[in-house]
Order: structure tokens, then C-alpha cells, then sequence
């Protein structure tokens, strides 16, 4: 991998807190550290009709008037679909060893347990992600629908990595 990368912001947002409440955070855990840590009290129970998407946006400024899509965004699929995809081959990898998120071997075989769910000061492995990404600001929206509608917006910094 030849770029490290800094998260600047999370924020999370929900339709219906009574189904689901997430808080997230940015953590300082060293000097020119920082990690992502979050608590996700999901409620509510996963069918057919839940989705997840995923939109990525890049900046070279950081300016929110400047961010354009780029093709790294999961397109909208089941719920069932992103945990079998993403969630397996990149989610996991990257904060399964600082969180206690569900993880599982060959197919997720629902539901999805409800229960409150801890990301702790991760640092993303980055696992999954492409060798090269062009320097500047990117901005992550991941969005679950039905029963409820609810995600998080993250912004990371990422620049070159000095070799």
C-alpha cells in the first residue's frame, strides 16, 4: 500500500433511534494518531426489503463545494448481499479485531443479532482497498434502509505514503 490515510470526521444519523442508535467519534490515541471508535445499539430485525448502499466522493481541498463521485461506492443491494460482499471482504478485516461486529466463516445466515455493538479505537488495516488512491480528502456515505433508515458519513484524509 503506497498511501496512509487520516480520519478527519464521522458522523452518524438515524431515522428512528428507537431501532437503532449510533454514535461515533474520532479518537486521538497518539501524536499524528487517530482511530474511529463507535457504539451502534441496533434494535430492530433485517428482511428482505433491507438495503445498504454505499456513496464515495473525492476532494483535493477538503471544500465540500469541490467533492465529485468516484467509483469506489458499493451500489445499492440487499442487506443480505452487502454482508456476504463488503462487509466479509473489507469491513471485517478492517475493524473485526477491534469491535465486537459479527463475523462468520462462509454465508451470513440471518437475521443480523440485535444487541449494542462497540468499535474501539480502530485504526483501519486496510485490507481490501486498492494499492494506489490519489492524494486529497474522501468522503464515505454508507446508508442502510428499511426498517429504518440510518448510516454514517466519514471523511478521511489520505496522502502519500513516504517509502
Amino acid at each position: 500500500r503506497r498511501w496512509d490515510y487520516e480520519p478527519i470526521s464521522i458522523v452518524t444519523y438515524t431515522s428512528d433511534e428507537s431501532k437503532i442508535k449510533a454514535n461515533a467519534k474520532i479518537d486521538r490515541v497518539a501524536r499524528g494518531e487517530f482511530a474511529v471508535s463507535a457504539t451502534i445499539d441496533f434494535k430492530y430485525i433485517t428482511d428482505d426489503t433491507s438495503q445498504v448502499e454505499g456513496v464515495a466522493q473525492r476532494s483535493t481541498s477538503g471544500d465540500e463545494s469541490d467533492y465529485k463521485l468516484i467509483p469506489f461506492s458499493i451500489p445499492r443491494q440487499s442487506y443480505i448481499e452487502f454482508l456476504n460482499g463488503p462487509y466479509k471482504d473489507v469491513v471485517i478485516p478492517n475493524v473485526g479485531y477491534c469491535s465486537n461486529l459479527v463475523q462468520f466463516e462462509d454465508k451470513f445466515e440471518p437475521p443480523y443479532p440485535q444487541g449494542i455493538y462497540t468499535v474501539d479505537k480502530c485504526v483501519a488495516t486496510l485490507d481490501g482497498l486498492p494499492e494506489v488512491v490519489p492524494e486529497g480528502f474522501y468522503k464515505i456515505n454508507m446508508t442502510f434502509y428499511n426498517p429504518v433508515d440510518w448510516g454514517f458519513i466519514l471523511v478521511v484524509k489520505i496522502s502519500n505514503k513516504l517509502l
